[in-house]
C-alpha cells in the first residue's frame, strides 16, 4: 500500500484504506511532466516531454501529451506506452484518426504515417484547491502534409482534475475542448478509432486475467461497437485484493451519448497484452467541426483496487452527470 494510513476524527474526515478523505492532491513538476500526488505518492503523470522511441524504431513515433503512468491507489501501474504491437499507443490519450481537411485525409493517430500528430504545447493553468488539483494544457493537432507547410489543424484545451473518492479510490476528470480556425472547418470521419478517450492497459492484462463490463451489460466478447454510459476495465495486479481497475464514465452532454466503444476482441494480437478500450464518439457518425466554434467532451475515471460492481458504476455515473 503506497499511501499512508491516516487515523483521524470521523467528524472531521472520513478515513479509508488507500486514498483517504482529508488528503490533498498536489501538483509536482518533473523533467518529464507534471505529477498528481496524493500522500506524497504520484498517482498520475501528464507527460510534457517527448518520449523517445527505442533504437531502430521510426522517430515519428516519439510523442508528448499523454497520461502515463496512471496508478491504482496501491501503486499498481495500469497504463502502458509504446507497446511493440502499436508504438503509437500512449497510456491514456485521444487523438482523432481520420479527418478530412480541404478534401485531404489527415490522420492524427497513426504517427508512423507522418500525416499528423498531437503533442503538448504549453501549460494554460494549474490549481490546487478544496483538496483537488487541476491542470489545464494546450495540445496541438498538427497537419504535417498541408500544401503550404505543416499547420495547426485543431487546438485542444485539455483539463485534468484529480481528487480523492470514496472507498479509498480516486477520480480523474478528463475534459477535452477542441477548436479549429481553418476556413471550411474539419470533418472528423466516422471510424472505429479516434478522439474521445483511449486506454492501452498494462502489459500484464490479457484475455485470461482482465475483464470488461459496460452499462448495457456487455462484456469483452460483445462490447465492441456498442454504446455505453460507462465501462469497467479491470484485471489482475499485485494489490492485496488481486485486482485493480478503472471505471470510465461518459457525460450525457457528449456527442453520440451513450457513446460508442472500441474494445479489442479477446483474440486481437494474440501473444501480446491485448487490452485496449476507447470511447469513440465518431464510430458510427462523422462530426463536422466548424471554424471558430468550441466543442467539448467530458469524461471521468474512477481508479480503484479490488472489484467494481455495476451498481457502484451506475451510482458514479449518476453523480457525474448530476
Amino acid at each position: 500500500m503506497i499511501f499512508k494510513r491516516i487515523f483521524c476524527v470521523p467528524a472531521i474526515y472520513l478515513c479509508l484504506m488507500g486514498v483517504a478523505y482529508g488528503q490533498k492532491v498536489e501538483l509536482k513538476e518533473t523533467t518529464n511532466g507534471i505529477d498528481f500526488v496524493i500522500g506524497n505518492q504520484s498517482v498520475l503523470t501528464y507527460q510534457t516531454a517527448t518520449e523517445d522511441v527505442p533504437e531502430g524504431i521510426k522517430k515519428d513515433f516519439a510523442k508528448s501529451g499523454f497520461i502515463h503512468p496512471l496508478k491504482s491507489p496501491s501503486g499498481q501501474v495500469l497504463t502502458r506506452i509504446q507497446p511493440k504491437d502499436h508504438y503509437h499507443h500512449y497510456g491514456i490519450w485521444g487523438p482523432w484518426t481520420r479527418a478530412t481537411i480541404s478534401g485531404r485525409e489527415v490522420d492524427f493517430w497513426n504517427l508512423g504515417d507522418g500525416k499528423g500528430r498531437v503533442d503538448f504545447s504549453h501549460v494554460l493553468s494549474k490549481k490546487e484547491a478544496g483538496g483537488a488539483a487541476e491542470l489545464n494544457v494546450r495540445q496541438n493537432h498538427i497537419d504535417l502534409k498541408a500544401p503550404e507547410s505543416e499547420r495547426l489543424a485543431i487546438a485542444e484545451d485539455l483539463r485534468i482534475k484529480v481528487k480523492p473518492a470514496d472507498k479509498g479510490r480516486y477520480m480523474v476528470d478528463y475534459t477535452s475542448t477542441i477548436e479549429t480556425k481553418i476556413p471550411g472547418g474539419i470533418l472528423l470521419d466516422d471510424y472505429r478509432y479516434g478522439g474521445g478517450i483511449g486506454f492501452r492497459a498494462t502489459e500484464r492484462w490479457g484475455k485470461d486475467n482482465s475483464t470488461v463490463l459496460t452499462s448495457e451489460g456487455d462484456q469483452r466478447k460483445t462490447a465492441d461497437g456498442t454504446n455505453a454510459k460507462w465501462v469497467i476495465v479491470q484485471g489482475e495486479t499485485d494489490d492485496a485484493s488481486g485486482e485493480s481497475g478503472i471505471l470510465f464514465l461518459s457525460h450525457n452532454t457528449n456527442k453520440s451519448h451513450p457513446e460508442p466503444l472500441r474494445v479489442w476482441p479477446e483474440d486481437q494480437y494474440e501473444g501480446e497484452s491485448n487490452m485496449f478500450v476507447e470511447f469513440t464518439p465518431i464510430r458510427h457518425e462523422s462530426w463536422e467541426i466548424k471554424p471558430n466554434q468550441r466543442y467539448t467532451l467530458k469524461y471521468r475515471m474512477i481508479v480503484y483496487d479490488g472489484k467494481m460492481t455495476a451498481d457502484e458504476a451506475e451510482s458514479y455515473w449518476r453523480a457525474f452527470v448530476k
